[in-house]
């Protein structure tokens, strides 16, 4: 299949490619750089031993995602394009919902210029808000607290209703849990740009000394230890959950939501441990007050992504921890000349 991914140089879209290309795919990948690097196409390449079409390209032009769409004429779009930090997101709301909702507008319009009628769609867990009860199935009340939030439940809006509108449409809107881990090899992973939002790169980051300590925020949630509980998914598992996916849209007509998660969680404590244990030593941290937001625990029902898409998580916490360890001790500054 003809496939252009938005985004696939970031860390879900590079791992994802690898995935495409060992199952034959032809892809055409459109990426601005803004949250990800050119070496990690590189490496895509080099690892895969395949070689596909790339663009320098920006969601927010219309007009140049049409030309490229007339161009390259994708059967099916993986769209990843987007920013990402709920931090961010409160303090840049219009760039978010510049790039996440017009941005995903914009590649809806292009796929109706060539007649590309298949889309998944890379979304998030934080539509879902605080959790009304666990775990969280597709049916549980969409009431994101973030501005990151409220884009992705706009645009998961935009794309059924696009659905809606063009019956022989189908679409995949996959609701990610906490992605971690690395390619098994050691050389793509996740690369911030900035001070990790997320709990497994700040402790890698604290691993190789670009941190001095991890910081816990708040140890008297109700938990197994008082630490907050989520449930964390290997990137390997999740890129072959968008491979599932276009196989799902290819065959079915119409647009669903997907939890993409383990059906498990760990605890801050219990990831830290299994990173110590992955890098061969104790790694510092400090107990700091609860963050405003945080919730005690998010776990995923993943059940309607196992039967409907023939997919499941299958590594554990153990794998997911050497993995971004062998990524970020190869790699201490990520794609950065050492």
């Amino acid at each position: 299949m003809d496939v252009l991914l938005t985004g696939g140089a970031g860390y879900i879209g590079s791992h994802t490619l690898i995935e495409l290309l060992a199952c034959g795919h032809r892809i055409h990948v459109a990426d601005n750089f803004a949250n990800s690097s050119p070496e990690a196409l590189n490496r895509v390449r080099s690892l895969s031993n395949r070689d596909f079409a790339f663009s320098r390209a920006d969601v927010r032009d219309r007009a140049a995602l049409i030309a490229l769409f007339q161009e390259f004429r994708p059967e099916a779009v993986i769209h990843f394009a987007g920013l990402k930090a709920v931090g961010e997101g409160e303090a840049k709301p219009l760039d978010y919902y510049e790039t996440n909702v017009a941005g995903t507008m914009n590649v809806l319009d292009a796929m109706n210029a060539v007649q590309c009628r298949r889309i998944v769609f890379s979304s998030s867990a934080t539509v879902y808000g605080e959790p009304e009860y666990l775990p969280i199935d597709e049916a549980h009340p969409l009431r994101p607290a973030s501005v990151y939030g409220r884009t992705k439940h706009m645009a998961e809006q935009i794309i059924a209703d696009w659905g809606r509108a063009r019956p022989e449409a189908s679409g995949a809107l996959l609701r990610y849990f906490n992605p971690v881990g690395a390619h098994e090899s050691g050389r793509i992973g996740e690369d911030p740009h900035d001070v990790p939002n997320n709990l497994m790169p700040y402790i890698s980051q604290v691993a190789v000394g670009r941190r001095a300590k991890l910081s816990i925020y708040g140890d008297d949630y109700d938990t197994r230890d008082g630490t907050g509980l989520r449930d964390y998914i290997h990137v390997a598992d999740l890129a072959r959950a968008h491979v599932a996916a276009l196989d799902y849209a290819a065959a079915h007509q119409g647009v669903e939501a997907f939890n993409i998660g383990t059906g498990a969680g760990f605890t801050v404590h219990e990831m830290l441990r299994a990173f110590s244990e992955a890098c061969g030593r104790d790694l510092p941290y400090e107990v700091t007050a609860r963050r405003p937001g945080d919730v005690a625990a998010c776990v995923a029902d993943p059940s309607k992504a196992n039967r409907l898409l023939n997919w499941r998580a299958e590594r554990g916490l153990p794998e997911m921890s050497r993995s971004a360890w062998l990524w970020q001790s190869g790699n201490p500054n990520g794609y950065e000349a050492l």
